[in-house]
């Protein structure tokens, strides 16, 4: 048994290959095969055992970025219940539901895959709220979307990067949606892949659907308030609408002969409404917004105090450096941080202990 350039052992014959030729057979035309990746930023030597797309997804899954999606909010703050959604379950719907309609599609789900698991390890703890603060405070401002994809590029692995293939960094990079136009985006918004593409818009399906679940299990909302169109176009259950979405877009990609993965034009009209009912009765109601505002100083006073504070900089960051500039690594740091560490390190810096003398 030989050993590769990496050290693994190597057999007389690698199976790799033998799944790259079982692309070649099941896949459709229009699929990404992976031995036609466009590379790495830095070239290394093939696994025998995986392919290219497999390897991001383990990569991205024994990343510290994807442990820290537990504790990080995806609608309501800190929640207490066993069944809210975090980050990391939110990331495992959309990677589930991406699946379905790869697979239905006869797409590269390794890609798919890959992409889904990764496209919010760059998220802020507390959430879009998080985001939003980051944004206004930090020059430049701040997209969850590109943070992902430079924490797969340079944070992991103490700044080396998980040195991810071309397709999955765009997959990352192009899956986050605006809140005009989220699913037909400009030809330049929009992923290379068709499998970059399912995953842009199974993370609509995903989090339409998740969010509207948590806000009724919240009551906020009762199941009565939803919009009778939606009710009566897309369904009237949790596992209702995502069958009706995920169908729609597998057959309406059939339909144009998979030159582009989408919905139909009623469709998306149907969701339309519902981002727009859930902005209005959800994400923007004031007790989601009172919880926001206290968000807003955490992340403000974190921020400021790491730029002014150089013991406390290098005690949490490390060495003080002007490459990246310093509000640079201050957003990193802050944007990795969970919603308890957060609020911990917000307790410790700027809340009284009682003085305790034994």
């Amino acid at each position: 048994m030989r050993k590769d350039d990496s050290g693994h052992n190597v057999s007389a014959r690698p199976l790799r290959p033998l799944l790259e030729e079982r692309e070649e057979k099941v896949l459709a035309p229009e699929a990404q095969r992976s031995r036609l990746s466009r590379g790495r930023m830095r070239q290394e030597s093939e696994c025998p055992l995986r392919t290219s797309y497999q390897r991001d997804r383990d990569r991205i899954v024994h990343s510290k970025a994807f442990r820290r999606l537990k504790h990080k909010t995806q609608v309501f703050l800190s929640p207490t219940g066993d069944h809210y959604r975090t980050r990391l379950t939110h990331t495992l719907e959309v990677s589930q539901i991406a699946r379905t309609i790869g697979r239905a599609l006869a797409l590269n789900e390794d890609l798919i895959e890959a992409v889904a698991l990764g496209h919010d390890l760059g998220h802020t703890a507390f959430g879009h709220g998080g985001e939003r603060v980051l944004n206004e405070i930090v020059p430049g401002g701040f997209y969850h979307n590109e943070q992902s994809l430079r924490v797969v590029d340079v944070l992991e692995r103490n700044g080396r990067g998980l040195n991810l293939t071309l397709e999955v960094r765009e997959g990352i990079l192009k899956h986050s949606k605006g809140r005009t136009n989220p699913i037909l985006p400009e030809p330049e918004q929009r992923a290379g892949t068709l499998e970059g593409q399912v995953v842009r818009l199974a993370d609509i399906v995903a989090y339409l659907n998740h969010d509207l679940d948590d806000a009724i299990r919240a009551e906020i909302l009762k199941a009565r308030d939803i919009p009778v169109q939606v009710r009566d176009h897309i369904g009237s259950t949790h596992s209702g609408r995502i069958h009706t979405l995920v169908d729609d877009i597998i057959y309406s990609s059939l339909a144009n002969g998979l030159r582009e993965v989408t919905m139909s034009a009623e469709m998306i009209e149907r969701v339309d409404q519902l981002r727009a009912f859930l902005f209005e009765r959800v994400y923007e109601v004031p007790q989601v917004l009172e919880e926001f505002g206290r968000v807003s100083k955490i992340i403000e006073d974190l921020y400021a105090c790491f730029l002014e504070n150089d013991a406390l900089f290098e005690q949490e960051i490390g060495p003080l450096s002007d490459s990246p500039t310093r509000e640079r690594q201050v957003c990193d740091y802050i944007a990795g941080m969970t919603d308890r560490y957060a609020l911990d390190l917000y307790k410790r810096l700027f809340l009284p202990r009682p003085w305790m003398k034994i």
